[in-house]
């Protein structure tokens, strides 16, 4: 029995899944972020400032936050047919750091979110991905009045290695978001290319 075109069956795609954090500071946009390009509805895990968390919460240049993530954003995006990120939001507080260690496992890699009126507030994030071999980017996210700085100037500010790459983005757009996401995972397996080529003889 002859079978024509239009009888042969194409096996489903079954995607690979990835998983990338989203790091950075108190209030620079992760949840946002997360938020802007999730296909699904985002699970949040947002809880109102208080006065008590005054006293740590430093809210110098974001005053006008109300809540903070306590444990992760997590959202999902496909970025093609064979392949869909889960993307999970880091708390930026240092009292919630302890949590940072269980949502690194697993992950390709990160985004570090900066905000260039708070742009020391980044730095525990760069550090804790260099430390741990984590291949992450960084994504200058802009806030309106927010003074604009050259990339290589942000660049020297953070100290970072060549290699990683600096992006200009704004966490409230979802194209600006994936195109941050796709050079993370371009960068993220670039370095696990590298890291599986034999060593030079």
């Amino acid at each position: 029995m002859a079978f024509g075109r239009s009888s042969r069956r194409t096996a489903p795609i079954e995607p690979v899944t990835l998983m990338i954090l989203v790091a950075g500071g108190f209030g620079v946009g992760k949840t946002t972020l997360v938020g802007a390009v999730s296909e699904i509805r985002p699970l949040r895990t947002e809880e109102s400032l208080t006065e008590a968390g005054a006293v740590v919460d430093d809210l110098s240049g974001v005053e006008t936050k109300t809540t903070t993530t306590v444990a992760m954003d997590f959202g999902r995006i496909t970025l093609r047919e064979d392949l869909v990120l889960y993307l999970f939001g880091t708390p930026g507080q240092d009292r919630f750091w302890f949590l940072w260690d269980e949502l690194a496992q697993g992950a390709l890699g990160a985004v570090v979110l900066a905000d260039t009126r708070r742009l020391s507030d980044c730095f525990a994030a760069v550090d804790y991905f260099e430390r741990r071999g984590i291949p992450f980017a960084v994504a200058v996210n802009r806030f309106e009045g927010a003074e604009s700085f050259p990339p290589e100037t942000v660049r020297g500010a953070l100290d970072l290695d060549p290699e990683v790459p600096l992006l200009m983005g704004d966490a409230r757009d979802r194209e600006s978001v994936k195109g941050i996401l796709v050079s993370v995972v371009e960068h993220a397996l670039a370095r696990v290319d590298r890291d599986r080529e034999p060593a030079a003889r």
